[in-house]
């Protein structure tokens, strides 16, 4: 009862609420695509890089391991690219539904000469092309609250990966201290969906977000939802505050 509770949730949609979330969120992203990272850094003010970079140094792997890295939900790219570099001898599958999104993390793999180690893959996370006990780690960027079926996304991580193997999900949170809590609800219900309409394509895309983070079962919840999936030693933590965390589970 609990975990569909939590699954409902998540039924906030882009654009209306008919029809898929799926369908709505792949429009959305191809719509945004050409501006997405440099929105990125613009309305993060630049720390999205070090949030990637604190869901990197969690995974209790050797940098010199030769690990099978899955990054779901990648967009263009970036939490990929920057755990081929953290992890030197590791190869990275990117997928993503967004096929836009796809060819931009082509065009920054080849930028970074990477691409004998990362490979951008159409795929939908609810229903992975990979057989069960490939991965060693299954990492993810802000990706898992525009998941259609949380709990299906979530389970098909489990399958995928290797016993022992390592989950590690950054994804939006809502600060629970005075003053940062109201300040968040301010910046990303005002602020941040006025500067995107003004700099993307897409008028709903950051007020979606806005109504995603505020839906998505954050904190103990979200660990919750990862051990009922199957996944042990479940925890997270909070980032800047409490504006993101990092969410950590194995198989």
């Amino acid at each position: 009862m609990y975990l569909c509770l939590e699954i409902r949730t998540l039924l906030v949609n882009p654009y209306t609420s008919e029809g898929s979330k799926k369908q709505q969120v792949i429009r959305m992203f191809d719509n945004i695509s050409g501006t997405y990272d440099f929105l990125n850094s613009l309305l993060s003010l630049g720390i999205d890089r070090y949030w990637r970079k604190k869901t990197l140094a969690s995974i209790s792997f050797n940098p010199q391991d030769e690990l099978k890295i899955l990054d779901i939900a990648s967009g263009t790219g970036a939490l990929a690219i920057q755990a081929a570099k953290a992890f030197n001898h590791a190869n990275v599958i990117a997928t993503d539904v967004s096929e836009k999104m796809l060819e931009i993390g082509r065009q920054k793999v080849l930028k970074h000469q990477l691409q004998d180690r990362i490979l951008c893959q159409f795929a939908d996370a609810e229903q992975l092309p990979f057989p069960e006990n490939k991965f060693d780690v299954i990492s993810a960027a802000f990706g898992v609250r525009n998941f259609e079926n949380l709990n299906k996304g979530i389970t098909e991580m489990h399958r995928v990966i290797k016993p022992g193997g390592q989950i590690v999900i950054l994804e939006f949170s809502r600060p629970r201290v005075f003053p940062i809590k109201q300040l968040f609800q301010i910046y990303f219900k005002f602020i941040l969906p006025l500067i995107g309409r003004l700099l993307s394509k897409d008028e709903r895309a950051y007020n979606y977000l806005f109504e995603s983070v505020q839906q998505f079962p954050d904190f103990e919840r979200f660990t919750a939802i990862l051990e009922a999936s199957g996944f042990k030693n479940c925890s997270y933590k909070p980032l800047t505050f409490g504006i993101c965390s990092i969410y950590i589970g194995y198989k």
